[in-house]
């Protein structure tokens, strides 16, 4: 039986183009995109049709599973709830990040990442989510035992990308001891002697094993045809070595001239839209609005907070951008980026993943959402 829902009298967001027009979603795709109203159909009163947001990086789930120090919340209960609140934030596509790798720092034991991913797949399989979920593999790449986790995936199909990560001192994400003592020393409450033996590990572990674990991970998933990240780049060496590995995706750059270089070499160059939402990083490193002036920002993040994928691109149309241009760095380019041609915009024979938005001021309002066709939110 054919499946058929027209949305009329609707601002629709195409590529290039927002047109006043009506929408026909046929057999959970895009059939027709039409200027003007339709005497059928479901009037949209004027409201903002946009493609379902594609959501790359969010540590979210970790939030729900593990609320509290210590906290572990049933797995199928977390991720529902996950799922409830990215997808009341638009977005119908989402890669639930999953940690690899475990120190003294913290983690997940080997074996509570990979049960989860059986969840997330488990309850997809049983209707149980409305936004569809994908993985990204975090792997703290100076870990010892990152291969560990890592091993654990290699079959598993759900993967679609996978990001290298080192959070060791004095570099990347914390070039200067100032950052690293706000976000570890005082969260932790360690003493002047307990911190600085905590960065010395930190240090010895990453000279260790990044190298090896980098080049393993990325050979693995270049086999695999599995999109790699790199994360926090501050250098053009950073920059270089992301070349070397065929990275398509830079997340997070903690300086100009690596943003610009990563940008200039292909990648597209992802920031937390929290970040536009405050106006700063919450770690202290560049804005992603100094980004979008230079006209380097390709993707955003939701990162720890879903509904700011939807809020962040509508600031960026009221501080000049057009809103065609924001509105792609959450559906179309983040969806290219990592092969998923299928979604991430308004245009026919496309996935219909539609979100409507009224938004008169501030912040906006999601009122529907449908995910191949079907009314999920």
């Amino acid at each position: 039986m054919t499946r058929e829902t027209v949305l009329s009298n609707a601002r629709i967001v195409l590529e290039d183009q927002i047109l006043d027009g009506t929408l026909v979603l046929r057999d959970g795709l895009i059939a027709d995109i039409s200027e003007g109203p339709s005497a059928a159909g479901e009037d949209m009163e004027g409201d903002f049709l946009i493609p379902g947001l594609v959501e790359l990086h969010t540590d979210h789930l970790e939030a729900h599973y593990s609320p509290r120090p210590g906290v572990r919340w049933g797995k199928t209960a977390a991720i529902q709830s996950h799922d409830a609140q990215v997808v009341t934030s638009g977005i119908t596509t989402v890669f639930d990040c999953l940690r690899m790798g475990s120190d003294a720092d913290g983690g997940f034991e080997k074996g509570e990442m990979r049960a989860m991913a059986d969840a997330i797949a488990e309850a997809q399989n049983e209707d149980r989510l409305r936004a569809e979920h994908l993985i990204h593999l975090r792997c703290e790449v100076s870990t010892d035992n990152v291969l560990d986790h890592y091993e654990e995936f290699e079959k598993d199909p759900l993967v679609r990308l996978v990001s290298l990560m080192d959070h060791a001192p004095g570099q990347r994400q914390f070039q200067t001891m100032e950052q690293y003592v706000l976000y570890y020393q005082k969260k932790r409450g360690l003493s002047d002697a307990e911190f600085a033996e905590f960065c010395k590990r930190q240090q010895d572990l990453s000279a260790r094993y990044a190298k090896p674990h980098r080049d393993a991970i990325a050979a693995s998933c270049a086999a695999r045809n599995i999109s790699v990240a790199s994360h926090d780049d501050a250098t053009l060496e950073h920059v270089e070595e992301a070349i070397g590995y065929g990275i398509r995706l830079a997340e997070f750059p903690t300086s100009f001239e690596a943003a610009k270089a990563s940008h200039g070499a292909g990648m597209s160059v992802l920031m937390g839209a929290p970040n536009i939402v405050r106006g700063k990083s919450h770690s202290g490193n560049i804005a992603a609005r100094d980004l979008a002036e230079m006209g380097v920002l390709d993707v955003l993040s939701s990162d720890y907070v879903p509904f700011s994928l939807m809020h962040a691109p509508f600031i960026l149309a009221d501080e000049g951008m057009d809103l065609t241009k924001s509105i792609a760095m959450v559906s179309t380019t983040p969806a290219r980026t990592v092969g998923l041609d299928d979604r991430g915009a308004i245009a026919r024979g496309l996935r219909a993943d539609i979100v409507r938005v009224r938004r008169p001021s501030g912040v906006p309002v999601v009122r529907s959402v449908w995910r191949q066709g079907k009314r999920v939110a």
